[in-house]
């Protein structure tokens, strides 16, 4: 790892890759400014490594790779199985007696390096990452961590030609294309995680590519509850607002957890109830008992035709007999329009929206380029907003804020920072007058709803039950009254 270099180990473990054993070892080095993000294959053997070095020199002579794969209107997946047969057929070849799993082991390795993306799938196939970052050739890549932040790995790219390539792949399988003249791409990788690239000289230090990772496992209320990142009150009162349809939008900066606590609060959905869900990429993962519709935009194809897009899905949406609406993010004027308007008509509504607290919220929506009129704010009841701190990688509910009859935003909690804790900040009235106008719950019925919803949200964490699908069973049992805890 680091030789003799005076180094302190932070965290290690390992991530199977294909068959492939690898160690990752997380430590800090005097002479680096941030900790090191260390990969090294544990069951490849020397022998073995001596059998890859061959395979790979005679599979790269016989096979100009990157000049096909730039040739082919094809994706990578598509690539690693049509020089599988090749890579067999040279195993074969130079170790007619190797066994099925050795063979295995040598055809994904190859695959990986040569064909697929390198040492950067390694690096997707760790759960504990978020973001991985390529900046240029000239240094490692860096990764963030869920527990240690950022890290520099010891991953290199070998030139720029290879970040372009990469790029160039990972566009192509979703019909997307980056070149000189277009230096700028928005794609996804088919597994649902995002990326962005930049070529120089647009990036002046190099090509870049940014992937930030889809979580392999949904995010439930559990799971916000055990991280702290919200509380109890904080999730009983989202819980209620839900089950008695209030619409909500949740805000926050850029990674601050939006699409995870909206993941998360879809727990309270009940299953008697049509759901449609529409985002850029699909990111969501509702309980699956639910009725529940995923919709997803279409990019234009190269003649520019085809497209489909958030509007396109809010008004179609609206035809098909909705009870609840889930948008990835509010964006446009329309758009926003549209989803007020159904809000007002009778539909609950849920999105996010990137503002960094509750008076931003209301001043986003209602200025460009979204310009909803102050007026028709009024049909939101809560605004939940989550925050990260960059210094310490937390995230948190940053407030809980109501809408006023006038569209103003009234906190409830709020985050105290220094102590980090969510403390009440003002007592709900306009929720409270809503909930007694459309159910007829006086105030101290809502207080006992709200103690028994967070006595169950503790049963499960007690229980540790953080499978998105059991809590929707467990919802839907408290709603039809057979709960029994």
């Amino acid at each position: 790892m680091a030789g003799e270099r005076d180094v302190n180990t932070l965290d290690s473990y390992k991530i199977n890759v294909s068959g492939i054993i690898v160690d990752v070892t997380i430590y800090t080095e005097e002479e680096e400014s941030v900790p090191i993000y260390n990969i090294s294959i544990l069951n490849i053997s020397r022998a073995t490594k001596i059998l890859l070095a061959k395979l790979r020199e005679e599979f790269v002579s016989r096979i100009n790779v990157g000049a096909i794969e730039l040739s082919e209107e094809t994706g990578f997946e598509d690539i690693k199985e049509r020089f599988k047969e090749e890579i067999l057929v040279l195993i074969k070849k130079y170790f007619p007696n190797i066994d099925q799993r050795t063979s295995d082991l040598l055809v994904n390795h190859v695959i990986q390096q040569n064909v697929g993306l390198g040492n950067i799938e390694i690096l997707l196939k760790d759960a504990n990452l978020e973001e991985i970052v390529i900046n240029s050739a000239e240094e490692p890549v860096w990764v963030y961590h869920r527990k240690h932040g950022w890290l520099k790995t010891n991953v290199m790219l070998d030139n720029e030609a290879r970040i372009r390539h990469y790029a160039t792949i990972i566009g192509r399988d979703v019909g997307k294309e980056i070149t000189l003249l277009k230096p700028l791409m928005d794609a996804h990788l088919k597994t649902g995680d995002r990326v962005n690239a930049t070529l120089a000289p647009i990036s002046t230090d190099g090509n870049t590519i940014t992937i930030r990772k889809f979580s392999e496992k949904p995010w439930s209320i559990t799971d916000l509850i055990k991280s702290r990142t919200m509380n109890y009150d904080t999730a009983a009162w989202v819980w209620l607002a839900i089950q008695n349809e209030l619409s909500m939008l949740i805000s926050g900066g850029t990674g601050s957890g939006k699409t995870s606590t909206l993941n998360a609060i879809a727990n309270f959905f009940p299953p008697n109830q049509r759901i449609i869900s529409i985002e850029d990429t699909r990111e969501l993962t509702l309980p699956n008992n639910l009725h529940w519709v995923p919709l997803e935009t279409r990019l234009p194809n190269p003649e520019g035709k085809g497209e489909i897009t958030m509007l396109d899905l809010v008004v179609n949406s609206l035809r098909m007999r909705p009870d609840r609406i889930i948008m990835g993010e509010i964006r446009r004027k329309r758009e926003a329009e549209v989803l007020f308007e159904a809000m007002h008509t009778g539909h609950s509504v849920y999105a996010t929206l990137h503002a960094n607290n509750a008076e931003e919220t209301i001043t986003r929506l209602t200025n460009a380029p979204i310009e909803v009129p102050k007026a028709v704010i009024s049909a939101l009841s809560l605004i939940l907003v989550q925050n990260r701190n960059r210094r310490t990688g937390y995230r948190r509910t940053l407030q809980l804020a109501e809408i006023t009859s006038k569209g103003d935003a009234e906190v409830l909690m709020q985050l105290d920072v220094a102590k980090d804790t969510f403390n009440y900040i003002k007592a709900p009235k306009r929720v409270v007058e809503t909930l007694n106008l459309f159910t007829g719950m006086t105030s101290q019925q809502i207080d006992d709803n709200l103690k028994e919803k967070k006595r169950i949200l503790r049963w499960l964490v007690e229980k540790d039950i953080t499978d998105v699908h059991k809590i929707g069973l467990i919802v839907s049992k408290y709603y039809a009254g057979k709960l029994k805890i």
